[in-house]
């Protein structure tokens, strides 16, 4: 299924940069691997380098790389846990900020990891309410 027809809808409520990238690493992960869930892998992949996740879409980052621990690592079998998008590789500012912006209760007072989280959380919850 091409990539346009497949498109998330956290990814269709953001902008066309990051549609293309979505689509076109997707597309191009089919060919190589075949239609499934590591096209999309894939594709999440990419799109993290060069976009965060904030509330129930992407922004693009002030700088590209990879995201997480996880995005950081080359080809594995098995997946490891990611920060859903988060930037977990962004300053701490940054985090808060994002944070103060989703209105993440208690945000002065956690440190990065604990922003992190809860950056991924507040995201999820959007995601969901966008969804229903």
């Amino acid at each position: 299924m091409p990539g346009r027809e497949s498109l998330p809808s956290t990814v269709r409520r953001s902008s066309k940069k990051a549609q293309d990238t979505w689509v076109k690493t997707h597309d191009s992960a089919i060919e190589t691997y075949g239609e499934g869930e590591r096209a999309h892998r894939t594709a999440y992949s990419a799109l993290k380098h060069s976009f965060e996740k904030v509330g129930d879409h992407w922004e693009a980052k002030d700088e590209r790389g990879p995201s997480d621990e996880q995005a950081a690592r080359s080809n594995q079998a098995r997946p490891a846990d990611t920060a859903g998008g988060v930037d977990a590789n962004a300053s701490k500012s940054h985090l808060y900020e994002l944070a103060k912006r989703l209105g993440v209760p208690g945000r002065s007072a956690m440190t990065k990891a604990q922003l992190v989280d809860a950056l991924r959380k507040a995201n999820d919850r959007k995601t969901a309410a966008k969804r229903s």
